[in-house]
């Protein structure tokens, strides 16, 4: 019997080991499928982009050549023969629906997916014979509809590019406190102190330098009331997010007001570029039908701007959890919310159908032009004035909090 079972125990080992090493392989294979699936979804946000940004050129040919290259088109029955706006707002307004209604889609099959092995994360990084065949439907449908509801989604595409400003207003202020969190943390505050100090320092010389810059080039003359006042209000705006992080209670220093202030300048200058090149004070060079080489160059990057400003609020899908600290990672999660990420770009083809006819569904837009127009820069500097609010209320906010929950304790001390 002791031979017997002296015999028993070197097998019975054996078979835990070829049972543990089976498992170690099992698991080994699962992380490289979960790797490999990931890989594509990772490379699936690119050629997402991609059709996005072809989307956007397609909008801009129609815009500016629409009558020369579909004549055919009936544009002239939505508001007659001899109204040119109709080849640029409509042509734009019919591409902007069918990228909404392809993103839509793919929205509702991918909002729910949670894990690599599903069957909509396939949908997501594959299958792109059949999503082409998607595309082309929902690129050719628009051009079906009745000019009347072009019209309605112009007006619903408005709503649809005010909340996708919203998101992105929020993606970079919390960009901006990450970029804060890291260089001035508790943990790093000896060795990059230094950095901060310097970029905070180089942020706040920029601001100051793009307010002289846009008094001396758009509010030297007392006929220019408006931009001196946008000009003016932004620097208040400069000193009152100083004025918020220094105090003593807030404290969170300069880093972040630093580059929220030249984000604010930027905003600013972008607003007052857009207003009509036929005012005494705009930026913009008035122009005889023949567009220069910077028109071009500044048309290019305002097009790669959007595609980018997208893209980047698309894959931020954490910024937008409620409940971070409950969340846990495992190997198999999705990296990034697929629904969020074809949310954005559906809102984002709503937003570029404003951009390419400035937020104006009545109005002839100059050829080689993004946003441009009074609408254009009242809606920049609406968003300019709305991320400053966001942003001192989210420094003021903690404070708030702080001093209500101490209140509420020392009033339960009492009782």
């Amino acid at each position: 019997m002791d031979d017997r079972g002296e015999s028993i125990e070197p097998k019975m080992a054996e078979l835990r080991e070829n049972e543990n090493t089976r498992f170690e392989e099992a698991n080994s294979s699962k992380n490289v499928n979960f790797s490999i699936r990931k890989k594509k979804s990772l490379h699936a946000r690119f050629a997402y982009g991609v059709i996005f940004l072809l989307t956007n050129v397609i909008a801009w040919l129609f815009r500016d050549y629409g009558e020369r290259i579909l004549p055919m088109l009936p544009y002239s029955k939505a508001c007659g023969a001899e109204e040119r706006e109709c080849y640029h707002t409509m042509g734009v307004l019919r591409v902007s629906l069918g990228c909404f209604i392809f993103f839509l889609l793919m929205f509702l099959t991918t909002c729910h997916t949670r894990k690599l092995y599903n069957v909509r994360n396939a949908w997501h990084s594959g299958w792109w014979a059949l999503k082409f065949v998607l595309l082309l439907v929902s690129f050719v449908i628009p051009f079906f509809i009745p000019s009347d509801y072009i019209q309605l989604y112009g007006e619903l595409a408005r709503v649809g590019a005010g909340v996708f400003l919203i998101l992105q207003l929020i993606s970079v202020i919390e960009f901006i406190t990450w970029w804060n969190n890291y260089w001035m943390s508790d943990e790093r505050k000896k060795s990059s102190c230094s950095i901060g100090l310097f970029m905070s320092t180089a942020f706040y010389i920029a601001s100051v330098c793009g307010i002289v810059v846009m008094y001396v080039l758009y509010a030297s003359k007392t006929s220019c009331s408006l931009n001196i006042f946008f000009i003016s209000w932004t620097a208040i705006l400069l000193i009152a997010m100083m004025v918020i992080a220094l105090h003593s209670k807030v404290n969170r220093g300069l880093l972040s007001s630093g580059i929220m202030a030249s984000y604010i300048v930027f905003l600013c200058w972008t607003a007052i570029r857009s207003e009509p090149a036929s005012e005494k004070c705009s930026g913009q060079k008035q122009e005889s039908g023949h567009s220069g080489w910077s028109t071009i160059v500044g048309f290019v990057i305002a097009l790669c701007a959007i595609v980018m400003a997208t893209f980047s609020t698309g894959i931020d899908s954490q910024t937008f959890q409620f409940r971070k600290d409950e969340a846990q990672s495992f190997e198999d999660d999705i990296p990034y919310s697929y629904g969020f990420f074809h949310l954005v770009f559906s809102l984002g083809a709503m937003y570029f159908a404003m951009l390419f006819i400035s937020w104006n569904l009545g109005s002839l837009t100059r050829k080689w032009s993004i946003d441009v127009g009074w609408a254009s820069t009242w809606v920049k500097i609406v968003n300019e004035w709305f991320a400053a609010t966001i942003y001192m209320w989210k420094l003021i906010f903690p404070t708030l909090k702080e001093t209500k929950v101490m209140n509420h304790e020392e009033s339960v001390e009492e009782v």
